[in-house]
């Protein structure tokens, strides 16, 4: 995912988007032990992905708290 779409998330969409991701990347742990994956870059394009999806997340949350 690239950071200019990211960055056009609505807080919910980023926390959807976390949640989402993370659910698959069990999945391909859990997969992984039966058969190996075709690709094994899913695996750090997803921790990647939901990296900058949990920091802008994080900026959002900050910049709220300096204006309140």
């Amino acid at each position: 995912m690239k950071k200019h779409e990211i960055a056009a998330m609505s807080k919910q969409e980023l926390a959807d988007g976390i949640r989402e991701l993370e659910d698959r990347l069990a999945d391909l742990k859990f997969y992984k032990a039966i058969e190996p994956p075709q690709n094994p870059m899913v695996f750090r394009n997803s921790r990647r992905d939901i990296a900058k999806m949990k920091t802008r997340l994080r900026q959002l949350a900050m910049q709220e708290g300096d204006k309140a």
